[in-house]
């Protein structure tokens, strides 16, 4: 090998080393017909990750042929590796599809007649619910959006669960609980307001311009609101009528 043919082996190896020590911050968007706020993005390769925004966009940084997961409760997991177009462009969009459970057919008991009468009375045993299926479900009360996404934050699959480990170390798994004690909270003023307002202020008056002020200094008090949450309306009247003594000699106090 000529002293030339060596140079431009030293050339392309180094190179070529260049090319995949280089990082780059590739930003991304993800598509899909279910939500795409949350998803996780996680470099498998370097252990990194982050999340989507509400947009599904992303940003990550990445090396050449490095590998990205992307997943979540409501989407089949998509892995795809890193190419030298990615890293020149610096951007890439990902299409995930939603989760879906299939049965096979089954029977769920005797062939209707289209007779209500005759129908209704040839139904026996308990009624067919989706854990009788073998569907994964939820089977209380209604989730809020909230709800439903800390329930996303601190569940998966696998041997070692990722979507437990990420929130907590991202903070987002404290931060949804704040939120859904805040919205609770939110909830329960509503319903004391749409229920006593209106008798509380007949027993004892207060300018209507101060009333919001009034119950949010209500909900700031976590006393008030625990003993709201076990007691009758004629107890909470009563304990409204004590905060109200309260708030208007700090009123007053303001004013002096």
């Amino acid at each position: 090998m000529g002293k030339i043919d060596v140079i431009f082996f030293i050339v392309i190896f180094l190179s070529a080393n260049v090319l995949f020590s280089q990082e780059v911050l590739l930003s991304g968007r993800v598509t899909s017909n279910e939500d795409v706020e949350n998803i996780h993005v996680i470099n498998k390769t370097s252990s990194r990750f982050t999340i989507t925004n509400e947009k599904g966009e992303f940003q990550i940084s990445v090396k050449l042929h490095d590998t990205i997961l992307l997943s979540s409760l409501l989407h089949h997991p998509k892995e795809f590796v890193v190419y030298q177009k990615m890293m020149e462009e610096g951007i890439v969009e990902v299409s995930l599809t939603k989760t879906t459970y299939e049965l096979n057919e089954v029977v769920l008991g005797k062939i209707l007649t289209g007779d209500l009468g005759d129908d209704v009375s040839a139904v026996e045993g308990e009624p067919i619910t989706a854990r009788k299926l073998g569907i994964p479900s939820y089977e209380g009360p209604p989730l809020t959006q909230s709800e439903r996404r800390l329930k996303e934050a601190t569940t998966g699959g696998g041997f070692v669960p990722l979507n437990p480990i990420l929130n907590a170390i991202s903070g987002r798994t404290k931060m949804l609980k704040n939120r859904i004690k805040l919205e609770r909270r939110d909830d329960l003023m509503y319903e004391i307001r749409r229920s006593l307002e209106d008798k509380l202020f007949e027993m004892e008056d207060l300018p209507e311009e101060r009333r919001n002020e009034f119950f949010y200094f209500c909900s700031e008090d976590d006393i008030f609101i625990q003993r709201c949450k076990v007691s009758g309306d004629i107890e909470i009247l009563e304990m409204l009528l004590v905060k109200l003594q309260e708030f208007k000699k700090q009123w007053q106090t303001k004013t002096d």
